[in-house]
């Protein structure tokens, strides 16, 4: 298991289901969710999904705001 800061700048589906120790069908579930409706931002490389970094700490951070606000 890799720390955050040891994750690569760019992220596979494999990557991130790693890291939150979820399905990567999970992930890409996720990948097809609107961003406004809990999905993680993504690009294509060929057939190839991708996360940058930054926007996947984006995600996780407004999954936590989330979950706050619900509690409020």
């Amino acid at each position: 298991m890799k720390t955050f800061k040891e994750l690569p700048e760019i992220l596979t589906a494999q990557d991130i289901a790693t890291y939150l120790g979820i399905s990567r069908r999970r992930v890409y579930e996720l990948f097809q969710l609107h961003p406004e409706h809990g999905g993680i931002v993504n690009f294509d490389i060929g057939f190839s999904k991708r996360v940058q970094k930054e926007d996947f700490y984006q995600w996780m951070q407004d999954q936590k705001k989330k979950k706050i606000s619900n509690f409020a």
